[in-house]
């Protein structure tokens, strides 16, 4: 258990009554879980110049490879919902780290593609973000974390 943090969500969040079920427990368990992993990787993306969406962005071009993708195919990939994604590639492309391309045949289509200082960039995070994650996760072994990853999913394919 971390230093500072008390063992259960009910003692962390002072809840004095019981939760109304085993789901509202679970759903709060994994909201409260979220938030805090993804604060603790903000501060460190924060150190390094990025926000998790331009983080987010950065991956998913380079993942694209050469050809980029659209501002939608970008919005789908994304791992949290953005609602201004157009905005977020502005900044991208003032910091130099994406670079937006109109198409030759239809001008509507916009290609927006890594650049080699956006490589640079994330290829410089790529050890240290998996070292945070292998701390973020320490002390729990590969079985159970195939186990989450597996129960994850099947709440997610169950969302309409």
């Amino acid at each position: 258990m971390a230093k500072g943090k008390k063992a259960s969500l009910a003692e962390q969040i002072q809840q004095t009554r019981p939760f109304e079920g085993v789901q509202q427990e679970a759903f709060l368990n994994l909201l409260r879980t979220s938030e805090e992993l993804a604060h603790w990787t903000g501060r460190f993306l924060k150190e390094h110049g990025l926000t998790h969406a331009q983080f987010n962005v950065l991956r998913i071009l380079r993942g694209a490879g050469a050809a980029g993708l659209c501002r939608r195919e970008i919005s789908e990939r994304m791992v949290t919902a953005m609602p201004d994604v157009s905005r977020l590639l502005d900044r991208m492309e003032k910091a130099g780290w994406i670079a937006r391309e109109r198409g030759e045949k239809d001008r509507r289509e916009v290609s927006t593609v890594i650049t080699p200082s956006g490589l640079e960039k994330l290829a410089a995070l790529d050890k240290p973000i998996q070292r945070l994650h292998e701390k973020q996760f320490e002390g729990l072994e590969k079985g159970k974390l195939r186990k989450l990853i597996a129960t994850l999913t099947a709440i997610r394919e169950q969302i309409p």
